[in-house]
């Protein structure tokens, strides 16, 4: 060994290294920054604290930017720095402390005279020791970069620059630019909170950077296009750089950035030669096979390779970076660009062996539990029955219909071919068709695999098939409007989930909800409103994320029609908002579930007479794809359709009749559905001149149907039948249950009874009662259907306060005299504001006064009092507060 009481001449002092060659100057020349060289500010400013802590530590993968960062910080420094590129010839001591001295030398940092060593071999305790008390006794720190670290494998020189950064003291700044972690005790220098480090991933472009980084490059790409551009390269700089070089030569580099192919490009060069080119044979055979993965852990890995050893290996291709990424829990990820050209150069090397590699990812997957993946790679490796069985296997059919993953579960079936003929795929083509409402494919594929059951020995295997079948078996009777058949389904569901353990269960809270839903929605349809209610009850209070939307919204859709048909506006409409709600907060792009609860507003709007409300409201139930073949949601529309045709105006009374005939084929009828097309149908009737036809369609309507019943009462008295009316009254069955829609419905009948009977003081107290139930709900189709009668009732005190500002329009006239203008009371009619009175009513609303309307609007305040008088009357209203209420009640804000 050299030692540092040798006084001859070295070969350093010669300018010849330890080997007897000249020094290469490169090696100590700081790396030029291109012209597109982007400086960071904010990596410039954490480089600037390795001035205050002894060991700096910059580690990142091959082209993350860490040299040129480097370079421009020690560039920029007022201080000593001596630059030292690393080589692998540098293993032996001698030679690499004989270049980290000539480095020294040149950059003017030693004032000492210590001789660099003249042995390659290695570099006595002495000369270490005068090199750092050299250092440590220097006014200003010497900043000491040594670039590209990584290839310095030697722990014997690793343990002398350890020993002479400790003693050199605040001498010296040692920086360390590697592509791996340094055989250095960094724990300690962490410990001790003396070590400035900067890993890959701050060394990431964002966004904005990259941005900055194209226009340098002469491009000017869209925010959304760079934005990609960062995700596809996860902010890689040689990758943006080598991108934005190629995409230049383009006619038209954002649609090159979007569509160029990585494994042909110069990006797949620079990761092949500087990654992949080097690595042991199992290094890259272990890369090439876990390209066809998102993720993966050393188990996964070990059955793609046939092998043991991934462990060993994935831990020291992290450590090295090479563009591997750590999950967590020893699961990694390739970088996107890396995988995608590792995949291309794997059909290359081994042509055909994909579909096989996600086999085995499969089955390990599926045994350890990871259903989301163990379904894409089957389906990739084209066995349809693995992807079906471990579905069905893992209770999670329903997913098919809810949730945020039963488009992509949709899809990934829709490639399966016939060849897949296991019970589990009939059972998914069965489920995929009842989705799309074919009955006729949906059921012959459901019998097939029922028949395949009936042939099987029971087992505990079975029991989540044969679960599965009666969820879809619930699903067909609700769509066929069978009640046997889904009670029974419920039956047997009940009995297999006993031998189906609770965690499975717990798994998949959305196949007991959409169960339940079926079963209520057939219960609802043959009239059974307490039953129906007591299975939706529950799913509509159940939590369980994205998965139970549907069941969860479809459950509240049927509630709040149970409510609409039992009379109860404001309950209903309070529940289908929640319908509504609940599936738009999902984020679902097509929100299941809401359908029904939009019906349901609609009915609501009608009966209201915010008729442009109904018809916006039913227009985007057409939008969010009307359920085909599903009866309680095709009777709701039927029934708000009808209603809203008769009321418009406009509109022959045919042509609501004909709306009000669901066009349903079920094998159960339903007496509310029934009672509903001939109540519409009647009134069809009656408004075209036909009363006694209209009276002879009501014979359906009973008492157990009391909305039905008083509006069929209402007819029978307009068409010269009290009597009949008084008879079909007293059946009614309300026991407490119905609402406001009844009592205000059978008080007018009563009334318009007492009128022509000549008991006006009777005629006015039942309309007074009347008006006092209809304006909690703000109910004022009753009124308007009940005929001429009623008006001069309205227009005298007190029952014209009681209808004033919310079923009236107009100002009051004098005691007794009518609501002018007009000859008699004005019913309140659908609202239509003007787009500057919405403008100014928007304003009102923020609670700005009339002058600020004013300024806002390029107005003069009396034209804003014009607007705000014209508001007025339209809403019927004579205050602010009540205008923006009114309006918000309308949808008009």
């Amino acid at each position: 060994m050299g030692s540092s009481d040798d006084t001859r001449r070295s070969p350093a002092d010669a300018g010849t290294d330890p080997l007897g060659g000249p020094y290469l100057r490169t090696r100590f020349a700081l790396p030029s920054r291109p012209a597109t060289f982007l400086r960071r500010q904010r990596l410039v400013v954490h480089l600037n604290q390795a001035l205050r802590t002894p060991l700096t530590v910059i580690n990142g993968a091959a082209g993350s930017g860490k040299t040129l960062l480097t370079a421009d910080w020690a560039a920029g420094l007022r201080l000593p720095v001596a630059w030292l590129t690393v080589e692998a010839g540098d293993h032996p001591p001698g030679v690499f402390w004989a270049y980290v001295f000539e480095s020294l030398r040149v950059y003017g940092a030693r004032a000492g005279g210590t001789s660099a060593p003249a042995d390659s071999s290695g570099v006595g305790h002495g000369l270490l020791a005068s090199l750092a008390a050299e250092l440590n006794a220097l006014e200003r720190p010497v900043v000491l970069v040594l670039d590209e670290y990584d290839r310095m494998t030697n722990p014997v020189v690793a343990e002398q620059l350890e020993f002479v950064l400790h003693h050199a003291g605040p001498g010296l700044r040692l920086v360390l630019v590697t592509r791996t972690e340094p055989l250095l005790p960094l724990h300690r220098y962490r410990a001790s909170d003396e070590l400035t480090e900067i890993r890959g991933s701050e060394l990431s472009f964002t966004p904005k950077e990259a941005d900055a980084l194209l226009r340098l490059h002469g491009l000017q790409l869209p925010e959304h296009a760079a934005s990609a551009l960062v995700d596809r390269t996860r902010g890689w700089a040689a990758g943006l750089r080598l991108c934005a070089l190629a995409a230049r030569e383009s006619a038209d580099p954002e649609q090159y950035l979007k569509e160029f192919e990585a494994d042909h490009s110069t990006v797949a060069d620079f990761l092949l030669a500087e990654v992949l080119k080097g690595r042991t044979q199992e290094e890259q055979d272990l890369l090439l096979r876990v390209s066809v993965l998102d993720r993966f852990c050393p188990g996964l890995a070990d059955s793609l390779t046939l092998r043991t050893d991934a462990e060993g290996l994935l831990a020291g291709l992290h450590r090295e970076n090479a563009f591997i990424e750590r999950l967590g829990h020893s699961w990694y990820r390739l970088h996107p660009l890396f995988r995608e050209i590792l995949r291309a150069h794997l059909r290359e090397r081994i042509p055909g062996v994909e579909p096989e590699l996600h086999l085995r990812a499969a089955r390990w997957l599926r045994r350890a539990g990871f259903l989301p993946e163990t379904l894409a790679h089957a389906a990739a490796g084209g066995d349809f029955d693995l992807a079906a069985g471990a579905l069905v296997d893992d209770l999670a059919i329903g997913q098919l219909f809810t949730g945020l993953r039963s488009d992509a579960l949709a899809q990934l079936f829709a490639d399966m071919g016939p060849e897949a003929g296991s019970p589990a795929s009939n059972l998914v083509r069965a489920a995929g068709a009842l989705a799309r409402r074919d009955l006729d494919h949906g059921l012959k594929r459901l019998r097939q695999v029922q028949n395949h059951l009936s042939d099987a020995e029971d087992s505990p295997g079975l029991a989540a098939t044969r679960l599965s079948c009666t969820l879809l078996e619930a699903l067909a009777a609700r769509l066929t409007g069978c009640p046997s058949r889904a009670e029974q389904a419920a039956a047997t569901a009940e009995e297999l989930r006993r031998d189906l353990p609770d965690r499975l269960l717990d798994e998949h809270p959305e196949l007991t909800g959409l169960l339940m839903v079926h079963v209520g929605s057939v219960r609802l349809w043959e009239g059974h409103f307490d039953d129906a209610r007591a299975v939706l009850t529950p799913v509509a209070g159940a939590r369980g994320g994205p998965a139970t939307v549907l069941p969860r919204a479809e459950s509240l859709g049927h509630l709040a029609l149970i409510d609409y048909l039992n009379g109860w506006l404001g309950r209903a409409e309070r529940r289908a908002l929640a319908a509504v709600s609940e599936a738009q907060q999902a984020g679902l792009p097509r929100p299941p579930g809401a359908g029904l609860g939009r019906l349901v507003l609609a009915a609501v709007a009608v009966d209201r007479q915010e008729l442009g409300r109904a018809r916006a409201l039913l227009d985007e139930t057409d939008r969010l794809s009307a359920r085909q073949h599903d009866p309680v949601p095709m009777a709701g529309r039927a029934l708000a359709v009808s209603r809203l045709l008769l009321d418009a105006g406009g509109t022959h009374p045919q042509a609501a009749a004909e709306a009000a005939e669901p066009a349903v084929s079920a094998e159960a009828s339903s007496p509310w559905a029934e009672g509903y097309t001939a109540v519409a149908r009647a009134a069809a009737c009656l408004a075209d001149g036909r009363p006694g036809e209209a009276v002879r369609l009501l014979h359906v309507v009973s008492g157990d149907q009391p909305v039905c019943a008083v509006e069929a009462a209402a007819i029978q008295v307009a068409a010269g039948r009290p009597r009949a009316a008084a008879e079909l009254l007293g059946t009614l069955r309300a026991e407490g249950r119905t609402g406001p829609v009844v009592s205000v419905g059978a008080a007018l009948v009563r009334a318009r009874a007492a009128q022509e009977s000549g008991e006006a003081a009777i005629a006015r107290k039942l309309v007074a009662r009347a008006l006092l139930d209809a304006r909690r709900e703000r109910l004022r189709r009753p009124f308007l259907q009940a005929g001429d009668w009623i008006e001069p009732l309205l227009a005298v005190s007190p029952l014209h306060e009681l209808a004033e500002g919310w079923l009236l329009v107009g100002r009051p006239g004098g005691h007794g005299e009518p609501v002018r203008p007009g000859p008699s009371p004005a019913l309140l009619m659908p609202v239509e504001l003007s787009g500057r009175e919405r403008d100014v009513l928007r304003r009102l609303a923020r609670m700005m006064s009339t002058e600020e309307i004013a300024a806002d609007l390029y107005v003069s305040v009396n034209t804003v009092k014009t607007h705000l008088k014209s508001a007025y009357r339209k809403l019927a209203v004579n205050r602010r507060g009540d205008a923006v209420r009114r309006a918000r009640d309308l949808g008009l804000l």
